[in-house]
């Protein structure tokens, strides 16, 4: 056999060769393709078959019952000083004395010196009025003492006759000189009252805002030198709905009437800020409104005042001016209400009841609703059962099983009273 007939009989059988392995490949594949199929038949579980009698669809449920509740009015608003003001020399003058808490957070006590001015000229003001007041007194004994020699020798000349003059008798210089005396007074006392105005201080105590004075300053009349607070109480005033103001007497209190009566009659509030990294809490009072409804908004202002807003006791920190604060005002208590949690109530005023295992749609007359709850006094009975989670089909009589029934005797059937204490938390 030649070389080329041995070449072309290899070639064709490595071609075989190849094809058989391809075709082993295949059938290789094919195999193991059935097997997993059948594996993944026999592994799947059947379909979960649902109970035909049972086919309520379930519900979390809540029941709720009937309380004394105190309504709480929520209001925020910025704590402001209630009283604020500009430390203004009424004298000219050169400061000679600088209180060293005369600065800004700097603390200054009631009728401490805060500012004195030069005193110099005003002391000799007064010294020189004084003069004045006494030469006008010496005038004054001058002429009365001329008056009566002018009487005596009249009563020598013309006996039991009356002078035909005041003159005569010097009436009209003894009331010149005695208006001259009280000129005089008069000047002495501007001379003192300029003099005791060198030294500048407040009647109650303070909290300095910002400071524009030093030592050795020419000071005018007017000029502002700083900014006070007092520290004994601050204001917050709260916006409100018209409609709030009915939930407490706020036209009651003293302020309306007769300022002088005790504090225990103002309506009690309670102040909540987030400060120095932790909430805190302040007792307060609602004094008054302010007296007008803001024409843009249509809200009533309702002022709150607390009390001693630095005192630290407690480790409290002080109720700074500016600061955020919520205001929870104590409203009036009602009887027998019913507090339906808010997520609850469905087109603004309804609820799904829970009757023998039956839903049944109950429109509810609310007094009053706030953030978390809306109250009801009537529509729902004592222990009623409310839906609190969805659905996506309600039809009102359709059956429904609750949560509570598919807990296990160990876990317990009923689910626990969660009525409120009050209407909010404080």
């Amino acid at each position: 056999m030649s070389k080329i007939d041995r070449k072309a009989s290899g070639g064709r059988t490595a071609s075989v060769w190849g094809s058989l392995l391809q075709g082993l490949v295949a059938l290789i594949i094919v195999a193991g393709g059935v097997i997993g199929a059948r594996y993944l038949i026999k592994m799947k579980k059947p379909p979960r078959r649902m109970d035909p009698n049972n086919p309520a669809p379930l519900v979390e449920a809540q029941r709720l019952g009937k309380r004394d509740i105190q309504m709480i009015v929520r209001g925020h608003g910025t704590v402001t000083p209630k009283v604020k003001v500009e430390i203004v020399p009424e004298v000219p003058g050169k400061l000679v004395h600088v209180h060293p808490q005369f600065k800004a957070g700097g603390r200054i006590g009631a009728e401490e010196e805060i500012l004195r001015i030069d005193q110099r000229d005003y002391e000799l003001a007064v010294q020189q009025a004084d003069a004045v007041v006494a030469e006008a007194q010496v005038r004054l004994d001058t002429e009365k003492a001329e008056a009566q020699v002018a009487r005596k020798e009249w009563e020598k000349l013309h006996p039991d006759t009356k002078p035909t003059s005041s003159l005569v008798l010097r009436l009209p210089q003894i009331r010149r000189a005695e208006s001259s005396l009280e000129s005089a007074k008069a000047q002495l006392e501007i001379a003192k009252l300029k003099l005791e105005r060198t030294s500048i201080s407040l009647p109650f105590d303070t909290l300095i805002i910002s400071e524009r004075a030093d030592l050795g300053q020419y000071v005018v009349m007017g000029q502002s030198l700083g900014v006070a607070n007092g520290i004994e109480s601050v204001e917050i005033e709260v916006p409100l709905q018209d409609e709030e103001l009915a939930w407490f007497d706020i036209f009651d209190n003293p302020t309306f009437h007769d300022p002088s009566k005790s504090s225990a009659q103002y309506t009690k509030a309670r102040i909540k800020a987030n400060f120095a990294g932790a909430d805190h809490v302040w007792e307060g009072r609602v004094v008054r409104t302010t007296g007008q409804v803001d024409t843009t908004s249509r809200m009533v202002f309702v002022v709150v005042e607390v009390k001693e807003p630095f005192d630290t006791s407690g480790g409290r920190p002080p109720l700074l001016p500016g600061i955020f604060a919520e205001v929870l005002i104590h409203g009036k208590t009602i009887e027998d209400v019913v507090a339906v949690p808010r997520d609850a109530v469905r087109e603004g005023n309804k609820v799904w009841t829970i009757v023998d295992n039956r839903l049944h749609i109950v429109t509810l007359k609310i007094i009053r609703a706030d953030k978390d709850f809306a109250y009801v006094t009537s529509e729902l009975d004592d222990g009623a059962k409310i839906i609190t989670s969805s659905l996506d089909v309600v039809v009102d009589g359709m059956e429904v099983r609750t949560q509570e029934r598919e807990k296990t005797d160990e876990e317990g059937t009923a689910q626990e009273d969660n009525r409120p204490a009050k209407s909010e938390g404080i």
